[in-house]
């Protein structure tokens, strides 16, 4: 099982290939080989890294359709880095029931306040929380009787 650190990474990294796939429409597989080229990729999570590149735009019909509904504006409004944080962040409440859904959140939120817009990471959180409600409500539920 990989270290948080690791995983951490391949989100980092994750983040900034769904950023190039979405900007430039360039294949995923040459995304991959450009960023194990371009990246050492010793400490991070190969395998999650790899499933969510390939996964998110596998699926992406669902996993838009997840996060947009809670959308206060058009999705084509929201710019690449947002767009790509909402989709990780979806993908994992959606697919990984391995990954608790507070980590998938904060991970989007801490990623959004590296890399995103001034204060991108206050609407990413709260459509997230949405996400999480529809996606793991179960979760949710038993976190929010605590």
């Amino acid at each position: 099982m990989a270290l948080p650190s690791e995983r951490k990474k391949a989100r980092q990294l994750l983040v900034q290939a769904l950023y190039q796939w979405q900007v430039s429409g360039s294949n995923i597989g040459s995304i991959e080989a450009e960023f194990h080229t371009d990246n050492n990729m010793a400490k991070v999570d190969t395998e999650y890294f790899k499933e969510l590149l390939h996964g998110i735009p596998g699926k992406l019909d669902e996993v838009d359709g997840a996060y947009e509904l809670h959308l206060d504006r058009g999705a084509g409004d929201l710019d690449p880095i947002s767009r790509a944080l909402l989709r990780m962040g979806t993908y994992e409440l959606s697919y990984r029931i391995d990954v608790p859904y507070k980590v998938a959140i904060n991970e989007a939120v801490n990623l959004a306040k590296k890399f995103g817009p001034t204060d991108a990471y206050k609407y990413i959180n709260g459509i997230l929380d949405k996400v999480a409600v529809s996606k793991r409500a179960v979760e949710v539920m038993a976190e929010h009787r605590r």
